[in-house]
């Protein structure tokens, strides 16, 4: 199995490359959605969360309010880490089960869409191929 690191700036046409990957057979995991998943209330990251920014950060019905966390950590680089260590491992755990249960179902490729593939360069490594969509 092959894994492909897909990315691209916003608007930039992402959506319609993965559709054609779609289309061909290939295999779609969408790290934007993982990571909103893994955040939702039961999670670790969840807990975590809130232990780290307080419960003002939770909406009424336990959700992360991501507005307000993202207005403190905009300008804080310490705070931005700080909730890239609660989530980030999180989100790889997330990545790695649905390659597998990729592979489990006989993919030959799969692409993730990786909106800072880049700018993190720890899941470069694992990439066969990367393409930039621009």
């Amino acid at each position: 199995m092959f894994l492909v690191g897909l990315t691209g700036g916003i608007a930039s046409g992402k959506s319609s490359v993965l559709q054609v990957f779609q289309q061909l057979g290939c295999a779609v995991i969408d790290v934007d959605v993982i990571a909103r998943h893994v955040v939702q209330p039961g999670y670790p990251a969840h807990r975590r969360i809130v232990e780290a920014f307080g419960t003002e950060v939770l909406l009424e019905n336990g959700d992360i309010n991501r507005k307000v966390l993202g207005d403190l950590i905009f300008n804080q680089p310490d705070r931005r880490h700080l909730l890239n260590t609660i989530t980030h491992p999180e989100i790889r755990k997330e990545m790695m089960k649905e390659t597998f249960k990729y592979f489990l179902r006989g993919y030959r490729y799969v692409i993730l869409d990786i909106p800072l593939l880049f700018e993190t360069k720890k899941l470069l490594k694992y990439m066969k191929h990367t393409v930039v969509v621009y």
